[in-house]
């Protein structure tokens, strides 16, 4: 184990032998590429520790990480050739790809549904099966806000949320926790950092952990197209070489994680990315220790996606993953 000065000590002498040329670069120096994640969530954070950590520059990439501001808008992007990495969540490749796409999952970003339902205290909500007659607060469709419960209340609660009078209110990100405060909604389903803002501004605690009801899967990876595997190998390489080196430095010291605020969510307080820290790294599925997807996760992705609504059909996993870079990066620079 290592901390984080020992880490960046390390990461900062192999930049200067590359540059000096006592160490030849694995790959082509300053290749540009363009990171498109959905939205700017804090479960992304192996891809912002990764860009805060100078890692994609060590590994021969000048990455640009830019948001598109929705779920299903990071897939149009590599199709176009504007962007050479896409993260969301999988089924929107899948959805491309049986338009005719060819879109490939290369990494797991998020290993587990991080994403916890959060009410007024004494709401009496422990169980899905009490979200019953409830009005849920949600981001607007396509969002795992909603497929997540609507796969919930029917592979757990064995009910439609049609038949449990289950109401979801779609709102603008930031407003569900408002929505709960209000008495709009009995229950807001959210990501951090609006489950620990909920908690420090509007006094609502987490009353169901969706990571513990579903279990490991790939909930968001990185994607790209078969032309930029078949046309630039050693540039995927890196992307996920990079990652996994970023995995395994916020596992190694928790503040590598803390220490993204600033630059990326300027917005959030210190207090609630502290709060969201404890809840993150308390779930053994929500950061993973290696970009790796296995079978059986992404298995299970097809599974939440299917039933949540995302997709018609699952689609295999040898047609939508090549998991042969993340796991050379694992097995030089994971955990």
């Amino acid at each position: 184990m290592f901390n984080r000065r020992q880490f960046l000590q390390t990461a900062s002498a192999g930049a200067a032998l590359s540059a000096s040329g006592l160490a030849a670069p694995a790959y082509a120096a300053g290749t540009k590429v363009l990171i498109s994640d959905a939205l700017r969530l804090a479960m992304y954070a192996p891809l912002y520790v990764a860009d805060n950590l100078g890692l994609f520059a060590k590994h021969g990439l000048d990455a640009e990480v830019s948001t598109a501001g929705g779920i299903a808008l990071p897939v149009p992007l590599l199709l176009s050739g504007r962007s050479q990495f896409g993260v969301t969540s999988p089924g929107m490749s899948v959805n491309a790809v049986r338009e005719g796409g060819d879109v490939r999952n290369i990494a797991k970003i998020v290993g587990g549904v991080s994403m916890w339902a959060m009410a007024k205290p004494g709401s009496g909500i422990k169980t899905v099966d009490d979200l019953r007659g409830k009005t849920i607060a949600t981001l607007k469709f396509p969002s795992s806000t909603i497929q997540v419960p609507t796969y919930l209340i029917n592979e757990v609660g064995g009910f439609s949320a049609e038949e449990g009078n289950v109401t979801f209110l779609e709102l603008p990100s930031g407003a569900q926790a408002t929505a709960v405060r209000d008495g709009r909604a009995d229950v807001a389903t959210a990501f951090e950092w609006d489950i620990s803002v909920g908690a420090s501004e509007f006094g609502l605690e987490p009353v169901l952990s969706f990571a513990d009801m579903i279990g490991p899967l790939a909930f968001t990876t990185a994607m790209t197209t078969g032309k930029v595997i078949e046309e630039a190998p050693e540039t995927v390489q890196a992307f996920c070489d990079a990652l996994a080196e970023g995995m395994t430095a916020m596992h190694a010291d928790h503040s590598v994680f803390t220490d993204l605020g600033p630059k990326y969510f300027p917005q959030v307080s210190q207090e609630v990315i502290t709060a969201a820290s404890e809840n993150f790294f308390g779930s053994s599925t929500a950061f993973p220790t290696a970009p790796t997807i296995s079978e059986a996760e992404w298995e299970n992705a097809m599974k939440l996606e299917n039933g949540g609504g995302a997709i018609k059909d699952p689609m295999p996993y040898a047609k939508m993953v090549d998991n042969s870079f993340a796991t050379r990066a694992a097995e030089q620079f994971g955990a």
